[in-house]
């Protein structure tokens, strides 16, 4: 019911309304092994200091762990699917009970091991909450029958509605003769661009990508609903924006820092950790990790009934995603309302946009948004600074009081 809320804005029997069920009931199971924002970049808008808590969309859970590294007091993480919610418990029982970061990596890193799964029965599922054991043993159509654990000993990341779509895309790639795996072996930016000027950029041009970006249900694995699909393409091509998107992260940034680009090009990270890592993975951070892992909760439920329940001034981060991409007027200022009232001085909001500008001005109330500020010089440069590449635009939000 909280997702279909969530995503619903048509009648349930017309086009619009068609496409958004179909959308909701993707959105019901496990979306995105691994989150496509940039943590590094929302640490440094965050800015955060010993008693923050933040609020953030759980998603993949990739951030929300990656967070625990800037030492926050309080991470109260919300989300709609509750295969999210498994994800991120299965991760942070994950972090304090397995015993040393090699075998950390192995599970979220490579993902890839039947080990894992012998180890999450010996020494994750009985700390694990009874709804997440649930979700992780239970057997589904998608897996063949196999419990859903299974999918860490048959590449994660291979795995849930984002995964299945990079798989598909590499294999529509490999039928037009490219390999796009071949990316990785890049040494320099210049070859990075080199690959895409000569090899990814004609894919563009063929009868059945010009197709699939013309149609909105074809980009439901990318976790695009039919709202954003209508504000990321605007009023141009939508082969054109996604052609700019693949460009950046392609060859926007070195394949040395860039672990999006591996799972984009490569559907894993580099082999044996040689590669860049989400900050959670890294092996400099697991002791602290494992040391905060409490300080984190996670819950079934939309960030404006989450806020709705606590009291005034009683929280100073935010983390929105793209969440508000989806929503109705009256949804974003109900969220906005809330916020506001619970937001301490100095609170910080951040969110990113499938087109580059804020879409808060002339949707929420003057008399909300008003009490903030937007950063706008710091949101355009850290919005560059993001690896992902795929959104428009990133915004940060400093409460006035």
């Amino acid at each position: 019911m909280r997702l279909k809320q969530a995503v619903r804005r048509h009648r349930a029997l017309s086009r619009e309304g068609l496409l958004e069920g179909l959308f909701e009931r993707l959105f019901r199971g496990l979306v995105y092994t691994q989150i496509w924002e940039d943590p590094e970049v929302d640490l440094q808008a965050l800015a955060l200091q010993p008693d923050s808590h933040i609020v953030a969309i759980a998603s993949g859970g990739c951030n929300v762990l990656s967070y625990l590294t800037g030492d926050p007091a309080r991470i109260t993480a919300v989300d709609l699917s509750r295969a999210h919610v498994a994800l991120n418990r299965l991760k942070l029982v994950s972090a304090s009970r397995l015993p040393s970061w090699a075998t950390f990596y192995r599970f979220f890193g490579a993902a890839d091991d039947e080990a894992n799964v012998e180890a999450y029965d010996r020494l994750i599922a009985p700390h694990l909450d009874s709804q997440s054991r649930l979700y992780w043993e239970g057997r589904s159509i998608q897996q063949l029958g196999r419990r859903r654990i299974s999918i860490f000993a048959r590449n994660a990341y291979a795995h849930g509605v984002l995964g299945s779509f990079i798989g598909l895309t590499h294999a529509i790639c490999r039928a037009y003769g490219v390999d796009l795996k071949e990316l990785l072996s890049a040494r320099t930016l210049e070859e990075q661009r080199a690959f895409f000027e000569t090899t990814l950029a004609p894919l563009f041009d063929k009868r059945a990508v010009r197709w699939a970006t013309a149609n909105r249900l074809s980009l439901y694995g990318l976790g695009i609903p039919p709202a954003q699909y209508e504000a990321l393409a605007g009023d141009g091509d939508m082969r054109h924006v996604l052609r700019q998107r693949l460009e950046r992260l392609a060859c926007g940034f070195s394949l040395d820092d860039n672990y999006f680009a591996w799972q984009a090009f490569g559907r894993s990270y580099a082999e044996n950790a040689s590669g860049p890592l989400p900050p959670y993975l890294r092996r400099e951070h697991f002791d602290s990790l494992r040391a905060r892992v409490d300080r984190v909760e996670v819950l079934n439920r939309s960030v404006t009934e989450y806020l709705a329940n606590c009291a005034d001034g009683s929280r100073d981060r935010y983390v929105l995603l793209d969440a508000q991409d989806w929503m109705t007027d009256a949804q974003l200022n109900a969220l906005w309302r809330e916020i506001t009232r619970t937001a301490r001085p100095g609170a910080r909001v951040i969110f990113r946009t499938a087109a580059e500008p804020s879409l808060l001005p002339g949707r929420v109330a003057p008399e909300i948004l008003d009490r903030w500020h937007y950063e706008a010089e710091q949101s355009q440069a850290l919005g560059s600074r993001d690896r992902s590449a795929i959104y428009g635009g990133f915004h940060l939000y400093v409460f006035g009081g």
